[in-house]
């Protein structure tokens, strides 16, 4: 029974899965019990490190519950943003404030709820007021999580169009109408006059 023991944890220690009695039948000599070896081998297992628990039909050696926390492991996972979430954020940063439907109109194309939405949950992006405007449209602006991350303490540090062709991002082709530089919505100077008037709190 000691040797059938060995060759079931074995078995067991090498399996990816878990192992149904039925295959340990079949590896095991002919003539041996794995059942028995299995009940001998879980009460032995009792108090270690690993336990050897029943998985439906299958068996399989799991860590002690009390000793779970010991195998946590926190990772950073680092996720890049598509170029369509990049061009949103840009168009946000230097339009600020500005609806979806000014989004589209600069990048050409549509801007999916899925872009807008990891923008939102990545906290790089917030809504702003509403335009008083034909169906008041929601606007987005840039969040103190953007400045924070990008070393800015204000979106008026967004670099601009000679910045950007210093650092070799921009080509020198000319950029669409209004993309010269960060247009920022100035809530505090603007008492009763100006913008605060295309908009509602």
């Amino acid at each position: 029974m000691a040797e059938q023991e060995r060759m079931v944890e074995a078995i067991l220690f090498a399996s990816a899965e878990a192992v149904t009695l039925r295959e340990l039948e079949a590896r095991l000599p002919l003539g041996a019990d794995p059942a028995e070896a299995l009940v001998s081998l879980r009460t032995r297992y009792e108090t270690r490190g690993v336990r050897l628990v029943r998985v439906g039909d299958a068996w399989a050696f799991r860590t002690a519950p009390d000793l779970g926390h010991l195998m946590h492991k926190e990772t950073v996972e680092t996720r890049k943003l598509s170029r369509a979430a990049i061009e949103t954020l840009a168009i946000i940063a230097y339009h600020q404030p500005c609806t979806r439907a000014e989004i589209e109109e600069i990048r050409g194309v549509a801007v999916s709820r899925g872009t807008v939405d990891q923008l939102i949950e990545l906290e790089w992006i917030r809504f702003g007021r509403r335009r008083m405007t034909p169906g008041r449209p929601v606007t987005f602006v840039v969040t103190e999580s953007f400045l924070d991350h990008f070393g800015l303490e204000s979106a008026r540090d967004l670099p601009g169009l000679k910045e950007l062709r210093a650092a070799g991002l921009l080509d020198n082709r000319p950029l669409p109408v209004g993309m010269g530089g960060p247009q920022v919505e100035e809530e505090e100077e603007d008492e009763g006059g100006g913008q605060s008037e295309l908009f509602e709190d």
